[in-house]
């Protein structure tokens, strides 16, 4: 099969792209200041670059395609992000395929015909799913673990009398046009894996320009993993505050955690309030203004409420016991004004400046955060690189 995007009609361009999806993370120099990928390994989408710039990319020529089926396997609990990409013309015709609240979506745009499709079951649970997609007529169809999820009709007069020869551009975990054309816009960076790959009957390497590529764990839980590196940080100015008061609330095994779980500090001011846990010494430390509560007993779940004139904690032991209720007088506004002002770190103490440094990073995993009732997208946050938003290794592989 010779012509691309003719075949593209009738639903290849989807099911190429897939083909080189799974190349492994063995590298080598290819003389251009880029390292070959290659093999059969897994691969770990969520890798720190630039949040549109793909993971890894390769060029094929178009005359080499002859397969119309392809497989791999994906495994996420991120609801959003890219997975790959593809593109004649230097990224004039392109298509990309991404989760959207956790179902596929997939956009393509082809001269003069744009369409985006979004359709199946959610797959952002941590299992493991083999998605198949292959050409039939003038269709594509996605079939997730046996089963048919998703089916896109797409013709043109046009792009039926249209023949391309040349080169085709993949990318894996992110695009290669200005995110500005996607008929749907969403957040770019998912943390998930592909491994499995049957990808048609190409043999191109990719092209990564990291180091080395991370590796995915073997078993993950959700949650947002904290491995004593980094934090995130978000302006509190973003969060609502209604009736004079703050929630943060956290899920997960106390016992397990070490460093800073959260930091509240205004523009010019001292740390405000900071939660810490010693897992050494079996301690969870509150400090507000120049007072301290430290609390000893294990808990997996800690609400912190303020407001003008007492601080409330609220311990939950686990969803049987009843939780225990311990309430504080302020004396002073400061940390609701410090609240209207400043920035919430989740994982570490914020330093002085603007330059976002910080101190006694969190190593652990925060099962979930609220904030003022809602959860928390880390993705949203300004975060270090080594911070996962939403999955956390196993215990058994922590």
């Amino acid at each position: 099969m010779a012509v691309f995007w003719k075949a593209m009609t009738s639903g290849l361009l989807l099911t190429v792209s897939l083909a080189v999806l799974q190349r492994g993370a063995e590298a080598q120099g290819n003389g251009r200041g880029k390292k070959a990928v290659s093999g059969q390994a897994t691969i770990y989408l969520g890798q720190n670059r630039d949040i549109w710039r793909p993971l890894i990319q390769t060029t094929v020529n178009l005359t080499e395609i002859r397969s119309i089926m392809s497989t791999f396997e994906l495994r996420t609990f991120d609801p959003e992000g890219v997975v790959f990409y593809g593109d004649t013309e230097n990224g004039i015709d392109w298509f990309v395929l991404s989760l959207s609240e956790g179902i596929p979506l997939m956009q393509i745009s082809k001269e003069d015909v744009l369409v985006s499709v979004m359709g199946g079951p959610k797959l952002n649970d941590g299992k493991w799913h083999v998605l198949e997609v292959s050409s039939q007529g003038r269709f594509v169809v996605l079939d997730v673990d046996g089963s048919q999820a998703l089916v896109v009709g797409m013709q043109s007069e046009k792009i039926k009398d249209r023949v391309l020869k040349g080169e085709m551009r993949l990318a894996l975990g992110g695009i290669l046009i200005d995110e500005e054309k996607l008929i749907v816009q969403f957040p770019p960076q998912m943390d998930g894996c592909v491994r499995e790959g049957r990808w048609l009957n190409l043999t191109t390497l990719w092209e990564t320009e990291a180091e080395e590529l991370w590796p995915c764990y073997q078993n993950i839980q959700p949650g947002s993993f904290f491995p004593g590196t980094g934090f995130a940080i978000f302006n509190t100015s973003v969060f609502p505050f209604e009736a004079e008061q703050v929630e943060i609330e956290i899920w997960g095994d106390f016992a397990q955690m070490d460093g800073t779980i959260w930091s509240i500090k205004a523009p010019g001011q001292e740390l405000m309030i900071t939660l810490m846990v010693n897992k050494y010494a079996n301690e969870v430390k509150l400090t507000f203004g120049n007072e301290t509560i430290i609390m000893n007993e294990t808990f997996k779940r800690l609400m912190i409420t303020l407001q003008k004139d007492f601080l409330q904690i609220l311990r939950h032991e686990d969803q049987t016991e009843t939780p225990r209720l311990l309430s504080i007088p302020l004396s002073h506004p400061g940390c609701l004004n410090a609240w209207r002002e400043g920035r919430l770190a989740i994982g570490g103490l914020l330093g002085d400046g603007e330059d976002n440094k910080g101190s006694h990073f969190l190593r652990g995993c925060l099962e979930k955060i609220q904030v003022q009732g809602k959860d928390l997208d880390l993705d949203l946050a300004e975060k270090h690189a080594s911070v996962l938003s939403h999955s956390c290794p196993a215990e058994q592989n922590a």
